[in-house]
C-alpha cells in the first residue's frame, strides 16, 4: 500500500492524484460499438437476439424462449435443495432489509390556502422494475434481497430478475433469495442483452421502467446507453472501503487490517484506504494484512488491488482523519474512533457509516438492513445509497378555486407575456373575464 502524510507539503497534491485515479473511464470504443450492436438487435429481433447471443455468450442453447425464464418447479426445487440453515438465513436478511427500508416510504401531502388553491404531491411506485444480478462464477443472493425489497416494499407490481448463467445453470441460492424476495420473473441472461431486453421488451421478457444493479463493464455501457429509454439506478464502479480508526477505537490491528482485506478481495481495482493520526497503529495493520494475505484464497486479486489502489494516510488528529474520509466520499467508511456517533455527524460523504469497533463492513452487504447497493467512484458527494425512493416517482397536484385564480392570476399572465408566450397568458385571461 502506498503511505501519505498530511503534514508533508506535497500531499494535497498526491492525494488528489490517487483520487483521480479511481474515477471512472469512458468505455473501451471497441466495447461501446459491441455493445451498441447488442442493444439495436435485441431491440429489432427481441427473444431471436436473444436465444442467439444466449448460445454464442453464455454457451447454451434455449430450443424455445420460454427455456430463458427459470420455471415455478426450477425455483422451488432450489428452495428444497439449499437447506433450512441457508432459507432461515435469507429470511432473516430479506426481513430486516425490509424493517429498514420501510421507513423509507414517503407519504402523500397536500396543502390549502384560504382562497381555495390546493397543492400537494403524491408518491406513486414505478410499475414494473429490472433487477440485474451478477451471476456465473459466483452467486450473489444478497444482491437479489438489495434490490428486490425495497422495490416491493415500494409497491413495484412486477419485479423482473435477470442474471448471467453460463451453460444455462442457475445458482441455487439466487433462485432461493429470488423466491423469498417477491420476485415475479427470473430469467437466465446476462450482459448487455439482459439490459437491452429489460429497457425495450421481448416477447418473452417483460419491459421495465426502471433497471437497478451491478454488472461488469458490458452492463455499465448498456445502462449508459438505454438511459432516457428507461431509468436506470447508477453506473456503478469497483468497491471501497476508507477505515478511520485510532488506538481508543476498541479495535485490534488484525480486526482492521480483516475490513480492509473484505474490499480488497471484491476486484482487482477495489479501492482501500487507512487513515489513522497513530503511526504505531498504522504499521501494526500493514504487518497484519500481509499475514492475512497469504491465508486468502483471493490474495492475488487482493494484492493487485492494495498495490494500485490501497493507501495509509498519516494525519495530525482524528478531526483531520474525518476530514480526508470527507473528501475521499467512500461508499464504505468505517469510524473506528472513540465515541464514533460524534464523530459520524460530521460526516457529509459516504455510502454508509460504519460506527465502532463491533461493526465491520460485512454486517452491511449482508445482515444489518440498510442498502449495500451505494454510491462509488467518490459519487457519495451527491448520490444516496439505494433505497425505496428508487422505486417511486412523485407526481404534483394543483387546484385553483376562483378565487385563487383572481389572486395570482395576473401576475401568471405578466409573467407569461414577459416569455412572449401570449397563448400562455390567454388562457389565464379569458378565465379572468368570466363574469361568473
Amino acid at each position: 500500500m502506498h503511505t501519505l502524510d498530511t503534514r508533508q507539503s506535497d500531499f494535497d497534491t498526491r492525494f488528489e492524484l490517487f483520487l483521480s485515479s479511481r474515477n471512472d473511464p469512458e468505455p473501451d470504443s471497441s466495447v461501446e460499438t459491441r455493445v451498441r450492436e447488442i442493444v439495436s438487435a435485441v431491440r429489432q429481433d427481441g427473444d431471436d437476439a436473444l436465444m442467439r447471443l444466449t448460445q454464442e455468450l453464455d454457451h447454451w442453447t434455449p430450443t424455445h424462449p420460454n427455456e430463458l425464464r427459470a420455471s415455478e418447479a426450477e425455483i422451488a426445487n432450489a428452495c428444497d435443495t439449499v437447506g433450512a440453515i441457508v432459507l432461515d438465513d435469507l429470511r432473516l436478511a430479506a426481513e430486516r432489509i425490509e424493517q429498514f427500508h420501510r421507513r423509507q416510504r414517503e407519504s402523500n401531502w397536500h396543502l390549502e390556502t384560504e382562497d381555495g388553491i390546493l397543492l400537494g404531491q403524491r408518491t406513486v411506485p414505478l410499475q414494473a422494475a429490472g433487477l440485474y444480478v451478477p451471476g456465473g462464477t459466483a452467486a450473489y443472493p444478497s444482491s437479489v434481497l438489495m434490490n428486490a425489497v425495497p422495490a416491493r416494499v415500494a409497491g413495484v407490481q412486477r419485479l423482473v430478475m435477470v442474471t448471467p448463467t453460463p451453460h444455462g445453470v442457475v445458482n441455487p441460492v439466487v433462485l432461493a433469495a429470488a423466491h423469498i424476495a417477491g420476485v415475479d420473473d427470473v430469467f437466465r441472461i446476462g450482459g448487455a442483452q439482459a439490459v437491452a431486453a429489460l429497457a425495450n421488451g421481448t416477447a418473452t421478457v417483460p419491459r421495465v421502467d426502471k433497471i437497478v444493479g451491478p454488472g461488469n463493464q458490458w452492463v455499465a455501457t448498456a445502462k449508459r446507453q438505454v438511459f432516457g429509454q428507461v431509468a436506470i439506478d447508477s453506473i456503478a464502479g469497483p468497491s471501497e472501503i476508507c477505515v478511520v480508526a485510532s488506538p481508543e477505537g476498541g479495535a485490534t490491528p488484525d480486526e482492521l487490517a480483516a475490513d480492509l482485506l473484505s474490499q480488497a478481495e471484491h476486484d482487482a481495482k477495489a479501492m482501500s484506504v487507512f487513515v489513522t493520526s497513530d503511526e504505531p497503529l498504522m504499521k501494526a495493520v500493514q504487518a497484519a494484512m500481509e499475514r492475512q494475505l497469504d491465508t486468502l484464497p483471493r490474495a492475488a486479486i487482493a494484492r493487485a488491488a492494495l498495490r494500485d489502489y490501497g493507501l495509509c494516510i498519516l494525519t495530525r488528529n482524528d478531526q483531520d482523519s474525518i476530514a480526508i474520509a470527507n473528501r475521499i466520499a467512500p461508499e464504505h467508511l468505517e469510524l473506528v474512533l472513540e465515541n464514533p456517533l460524534m464523530w459520524a455527524e460530521k460526516i457529509t460523504t459516504a455510502g454508509a457509516i460504519f460506527c465502532g469497533p463491533h461493526t465491520p463492513e460485512a454486517v452491511g452487504d449482508y445482515i444489518a438492513g440498510p442498502n449495500h447497493v451505494l454510491p462509488t467512484n467518490g459519487t457519495a458527494r451527491f448520490f444516496s445509497p439505494l433505497g425505496v425512493y428508487d422505486f417511486t416517482k412523485r407526481l404534483n397536484v394543483i387546484r385553483f378555486s376562483r378565487e385563487g385564480l383572481k389572486t395570482l392570476g395576473p401576475a401568471t399572465a405578466r409573467l407569461a407575456d414577459l416569455e412572449g408566450l401570449d397563448a400562455h397568458a390567454n388562457s389565464v385571461r379569458l378565465r379572468l373575464q368570466r363574469g361568473d
